[in-house]
């Protein structure tokens, strides 16, 4: 129950978690470990009287399962990258499945051995139920740090993905040990626990799907109306992880315990199916704002986790001394055991796969040592039954304090031993070394910062915002830097290669203004951006002449499967095939008319070229060529279907028309000339006058259509 006190506590929690943000910050250390350390300083303040309401609120395994577990896996994974993900997808479920599994035998096996050689008899199901739990990672700091001191995008990837997919493994093999800890093993009982795994994955999987393709077909129905399609999207990640546990329930009830869907792999294929796919059907107002308001409620659950851990530790009523064993021989066997399910699964690994797929042996250190532990584990842990009774069991303390303790010991091992060391290690094994291409881009980069900056102190010199002292001061220094970034390098093809990226990425963002204004589908969107991101990667491989023309790529696998599926149920018409292509065609003019600009800026605005003249010249000729044929397509079809075609014209162009009405408003708005009583009835009169226009442009068009 939520009392005034507890949720004054709860408050209370949040403020110093900001705190503890920024004085980590300042003094570069992963948050966790500082709200950690916090969350053990509360305990002997919390026995005082006037903090006592900080033991009013603590974490239950409802308020974990439920509330904060749906939004840490929605967080991670709707910003994951689905192309990479599936790319490096044979490493990172071979690290999911198979080395979380050879990681929880091995901690059940040994700790069983160990405690024995103590005079500890615990039951080896209880040890493997503690390897069960313990053994699922958690990236939250880690990828922090990965990010801080510079690791591999493809490092950062296999982390996130191994930590997201093993989540689920983790849930599944839990909840079939606890089973067989309440209801006796045998035969029997570990071939429904195998089938029962298998349904928690392959149903899992599919229900993700579901609920993903449903939400996101929703949110694209209510795209203009943010508040509906924004809601939808808030609303995912828990509808689909508790309509996972109503299912469940409703097969328990009907003694069909055996089918279960794992919850958390539901939620996080709905997740990556929304951020892959569903996410561009909402606007990039809304998309921003989910975005950052995800960020931020993963922050606040994670805070108020780790903040907890500590006063977690004091509730349980056991001599803590008495353990210390335990507690030691726990964590070196979670440690080794981490070791030896990278290191046995990725060596043999290594040997069957092509050079591109490996992984190397540095990184497989870096995961071996990043393997902190964290929020699953203690959900996991806290689902125990206080009561459980397990036969062989000897010790005055219940099973569930015994794990609480050594859980909680292994959490705080790798927060505040193996965190502090990541990047010492990475700096030891070069992990963050700049590749040849990287630091091609960063001297471009400088050249593009210091020319940016020389034009712009001469424009506030002119205007008088910048004393003219000053002004030339600063103006030769970023001269100077200018000029030597612009030197040659000795590995002129990186700087190609940097070169063609830059470009590509501005035809990515002049694609998300396309978006923005309505002047593309989604549809086309997905095509032109799957065609440019496979561009890039071909790129960053060493390909500098990648093909412009292939739009297919088996990593997206979400576009893929709804690209099959609409084949086969909304085949489109032909006027609407036409109207795609032209679309299509428009965007692609678009695109390289934009990036002819960008090259003739980067030859001429800085007063020196950024890039060699060559490149640039070359570049020039390429886009000049697209730009030219889409010119020409273009035409033809206008041409062979000028009804279709006019009908398209005139509609973008009373879109473009209402943007500008639309945006002027605003400013008015903002300028206070316009009341906003005023400012709504006005925009919407240019709005109905706008779609008033279309309207009878599309009707003229349909007509004219069947007659072309």
């Amino acid at each position: 129950m939520l009392t005034a006190s507890a949720a004054f506590a709860l408050f209370v929690m949040l403020a110093l978690a900001s705190g503890v943000y920024f004085i980590a910050e300042r003094l570069r250390i992963p948050y966790t470990v500082l709200l950690t350390f916090t969350g053990i300083l509360l305990v002997p303040l919390s026995v005082l009287e006037p903090f006592a309401f900080l033991r009013d609120f603590s974490l239950t395994p409802e308020l974990l399962f439920y509330i904060f577990l749906p939004t840490l896996i929605f967080e991670s994974a709707y910003n994951m990258n689905l192309r990479r993900v599936v790319q490096d997808s044979p490493s990172i479920m071979l690290l999911a499945i198979v080395g979380y599994l050879v990681s929880a035998f091995a901690i059940g096996g040994a700790l069983w051995f160990v405690f024995s050689l103590i005079g500890l008899e615990i039951p080896f199901m209880v040890t493997l139920l503690f390897g069960a739990l313990i053994s699922a990672t958690d990236p939250v700091a880690v990828l922090a740090l990965f990010k801080e001191f510079g690791a591999p995008r493809r490092l950062s990837t296999i982390f996130e993905g191994e930590s997201l997919m093993n989540d689920a493994t983790a849930l599944a093999l839990f909840v079939i040990i606890l089973g067989l800890i309440e209801h006796g093993v045998s035969v029997g009982a570990l071939g429904t626990g195998a089938l029962s795994f298998t349904i928690m994955l392959v149903g899992g999987t599919a229900f993700g799907i579901l609920c993903g393709a449903v939400v996101s077909w929703t949110t694209g129905l209510f795209r203009h109306n943010e508040l509906i399609a924004v809601s939808l999207m808030l609303v995912l990640a828990h509808l689909t992880f508790i309509s996972s546990e109503l299912i469940n329930e409703y097969f328990r009830h009907h003694h069909l315990a055996y089918i279960q869907l794992s919850p958390i792999i539901a939620t996080t294929i709905a997740s990556l199916f929304m951020g892959a796919y569903g996410r561009f059907k909402i606007t990039p107002q809304a998309e921003e704002f989910i975005e950052k308001f995800w960020s931020q409620f993963a922050f606040m659950a994670n805070s108020v986790i780790f903040i907890l851990l500590g006063l977690l530790l004091s509730t349980v009523d056991a001599d803590l001394s008495l353990l210390a064993w335990p507690i030691v021989l726990s964590v070196l066997v979670v440690a080794v055991a981490r070791a030896l399910s990278v290191y046995g699964s990725l060596i043999p690994f290594n040997a069957l796969v092509p050079e591109r797929l490996r992984v190397s042996l540095d990184w497989q250190h870096m995961l071996a040592w990043g393997s902190l532990r964290g929020a699953l584990a203690l959900m996991l842990v806290l689902l125990i039954p206080g009561d459980l009774v397990v036969p062989g069991w000897t010790l005055a303390l219940p099973v569930k304090d015994f794990l609480i303790v050594i859980t909680i010991a292994c959490i705080f091992a790798t927060l505040f031993i193996k965190a502090p060391f990541v990047g010492p290690i990475m700096r030891r094994l070069k992990i963050n070394t700049l590749t040849s291409l990287e630091c091609a881009a960063r001297d471009r980069a400088r050249a593009i910062v210091h020319g940016t900056t020389v034009e712009r102190l001469r424009s506030y010199s002119e205007k008088g915002y910048v004393p003219p002292s000053v002004g030339k001061e600063l103006g030769e220094s970023h001269t100077e830097r200018f000029s030597s970034s612009c030197t040659p390098l000795d590995a002129p093809e990186m700087t190609e290669r940097a070169l063609l990226i830059y470009l590509l990425g501005r035809e990515k963002e002049v694609l998300k203004e396309l978006l923005t204004f309505d002047e593309v589908t989604e549809r086309i969107y997905k095509r032109v951006a799957a065609k440019l991101s496979t561009q890039i990667e071909e790129v960053e491989r060493g390909n500098v002449h990648p093909d412009p023309h292939a739009t297919y790529d088996y990593r997206d696998v979400f576009e893929n499967l709804a690209e099959f599926l609409r084949d086969i149920f909304m085949p489109d018409s032909l006027d609407n095939a036409i109207r795609e292509e032209y679309l299509y065609l428009r965007a692609q003019e678009i695109l390289s008319r934009k990036v002819v600009k960008e090259i003739e800026r980067l030859q001429n605005e800085f007063g020196a070229p950024v890039f060699p003249q060559v490149f640039l010249d070359r570049a020039h000729v390429r886009y000049s060529e697209f730009l030219t044929q889409a010119q020409e397509k273009r035409a033809s079809l206008a041409q062979r279907f000028p009804g279709i075609v006019t009908s398209l014209d005139h509609t973008l162009a009373y879109r473009s028309v209402y943007r500008v009405e639309e945006a002027v408003l605003g400013e008015l708005a903002h300028r206070d000339l316009i009341t906003p009583k005023l400012h709504a009835a006005m925009l919407g009169e240019y709005r109905d006058e706008a779609q008033s226009r279309s309207l009878k442009v599309k009707r003229a068009g349909s007509r004219l259509s069947i007659n072309e």
